[in-house]
Order: C-alpha cells, then sequence, then structure tokens
C-alpha cells in the first residue's frame, strides 16, 4: 500500500509537471512570437513614417490608392544627407536636340491639340497643387508582402536579365524570361522609347510584367549602375493587378542601393501631375484602341565642352 503510494505520488507529480510544461511553454512561445511581432510592426510604423511624407492635400483614386501631395521640398530624395539644403533645379540646363520640334509644331497650329502628360486613374478625383508632387501612400500591407522590411521596394538580387543573353537562363534567373533590343560600344547620353501599354494578366501573386527603357552602365557585377523607367504589373509590390508607371535605380547591382519610385532617397521628382507608381489608364486592347506612353531619360552635360 505505501509503495503503490508512492508510484502514485510520482505519477501525479509527473502528470502535473507535464501539465505546467503544457501550460508554461505555449505562453512563453507565444511571447517569443508576440516580442518578434511587436519588433516587426516598429519597424514597418519606422520604415512607413520614412517613406509617408505629411501631404498638403490627399486624393482617393478610384482604385482604391490614395496620393499624397506632398511639398516638392520634403519629398523623400532630401532624406539623403548628401542632398541636405539642395536647391531644386525646376528646368534641366539642357535639352537634346530636336525634342520639342514636334511638339511646338503641332501646337502652333492648334494650341488644343496639346500632347498629354500620362493619364492616372487618380487624376479623375483631383489634382495636386502647385509646388507640390502626387506620391503614391504606403500601407503597412504592401510592407508584409515584402520579404523582410529592409527589402521593401527594393528588387530580388537575381532576378534582372544580362541584356547580352539571348536566351533567358531559367535556372539562375528565376525562369525570368524576356525580350530586349540593345545598343552598346559608344558614348550615349540617353535614350528615347515609346511603348504601348497593356494590362497582362498574372496568374501567381510572385510573378510580374513589365515592359521598359533601361540605361546601364558598369558591368553586372558589383559597379553595375542601372536607370529604368515604363510600366509594370506586379501583385508582389502593389498588391493587386493594376498597370503602373514606374522607375528604378541601383548603383551595386541590385544590392544594397537602389529602389522602385519614390521609396527611398534617390530620384527628385519635380512633377505634380503625374504619380509613381500609381495605375495607367486607358490601357490598350486586343482589336481595340491602342495607348501608349514615350519616355525619355538624358543625362544633363556641360554644353560648353562641346563647343
Amino acid at each position: 500500500m505505501v509503495g503503490g503510494g508512492r508510484g502514485e505520488n510520482r505519477a501525479l507529480l509527473a502528470a502535473l509537471c507535464l501539465c505546467l510544461w503544457v501550460i508554461i511553454c505555449p505562453l512563453s512561445c507565444g511571447a517569443r512570437r508576440l516580442e518578434v511581432g511587436s519588433k516587426q510592426t516598429l519597424n514597418i510604423q519606422n520604415r512607413l513614417k520614412r517613406i509617408n511624407k505629411k501631404p498638403v492635400k490627399s486624393i482617393q483614386s478610384p482604385d482604391g490608392d490614395i496620393i499624397d501631395c506632398v511639398h516638392i521640398s520634403k519629398q523623400p530624395a532630401f532624406d539623403h544627407p548628401y542632398l541636405k539644403d539642395h536647391k531644386i533645379q525646376m528646368r534641366p540646363s539642357y535639352h537634346p536636340e530636336g525634342l520639342f520640334a514636334d511638339n511646338k509644331a503641332a501646337s502652333s497650329s492648334n494650341p488644343k491639340e496639346r500632347t498629354n502628360l500620362i493619364n492616372q486613374l487618380w487624376h479623375q478625383n483631383g489634382k495636386c497643387p502647385e509646388n507640390t508632387i502626387p506620391i503614391r501612400r504606403t500601407k503597412s500591407v504592401d510592407v508584409l508582402r515584402a520579404s523582410s522590411v529592409k527589402r521593401y521596394g527594393k528588387k530580388k538580387q537575381r532576378i534582372a536579365p544580362q541584356p547580352r543573353s539571348v536566351n533567358p537562363d531559367l535556372i539562375h534567373q528565376s525562369g525570368h524570361q524576356h525580350a530586349i533590343a540593345y545598343v552598346e560600344g559608344d558614348k550615349y547620353y540617353g535614350a528615347k522609347a515609346t511603348i504601348n501599354v497593356w494590362e497582362p494578366k498574372i496568374q501567381q501573386s510572385n510573378e510580374f510584367s513589365l515592359s521598359q527603357l533601361w540605361i546601364l552602365g558598369g558591368s553586372f557585377g558589383e559597379d553595375l549602375n542601372s536607370i529604368e523607367a515604363g510600366w509594370q504589373v506586379s501583385p508582389d509590390l502593389y498588391g493587386d493587378n493594376n498597370t503602373r508607371l514606374f522607375t528604378y535605380w541601383t548603383s551595386d547591382a541590385y544590392q544594397a542601393t537602389g529602389c522602385y519610385n519614390l521609396l527611398c532617397s534617390g530620384f527628385i521628382q519635380i512633377n505634380s501631375e503625374i504619380a509613381m507608381g500609381a495605375s495607367i489608364s486607358p490601357l490598350s486592347s486586343y482589336r481595340g484602341s491602342q495607348y501608349d506612353i514615350s519616355i525619355l531619360i538624358w543625362k544633363v552635360i556641360n554644353t560648353s565642352r562641346l563647343q
């Protein structure tokens, strides 16, 4: 009887220990998850504060976007220490020869037939005041779709195709298939492209489709410099299948520098009518109306050296 009682006590003690472990462990694990979750939430909030500047005015777009009209001097580019006290140059000091010849001819014959800027959905509900620029507001769900808070707004390092490669490397480029026309071997100070705007259907959230003008410098090592602009459909970045205007830059082959649109210090925007990352409208349709955008990128050079 006594021996049996001790066995029962040991069994009961073991059972109590087991019950306490079952109860305590989930609580402690939950506390760790809460701690990690709180840290991530804080990181997201800090990131949103850096990206979303205090607006003068906000416009609700029909596609659900919020466009913030931010004073031109408060845009993300000026968060960079190198651009502190930077004086904004509102007009380029140099234009490519013949750039505006066709537009001037058209406006002189009929002032109403002026070449329009890119149309975007948010234009239907308003416009930004003078001395402000439109910035698509970033939401916490946008950041959560990224692989990490730090990588939000950046390309994955191995998805950029090499333009000299005719056949896509499906193993090392993660299935990135592309068609590219390119020139090389001389000194170039810019490029221009007119791109038909479509709305390709994306089947997987991690897929994307784009058409862009791409200017490269350096090699595909760590010294690659890239400036890109065009349209893209990227559910992973924007959370939908809309066709959106975008820009991108990097100075180290997509490793640490660069980002899409105005999601980091980089591009300085002066235009008050175009929002980077916002939806383009109208779009081309099969056997229907066709729409395109023209993109020009050029380097402002010292004209005195060309005399």
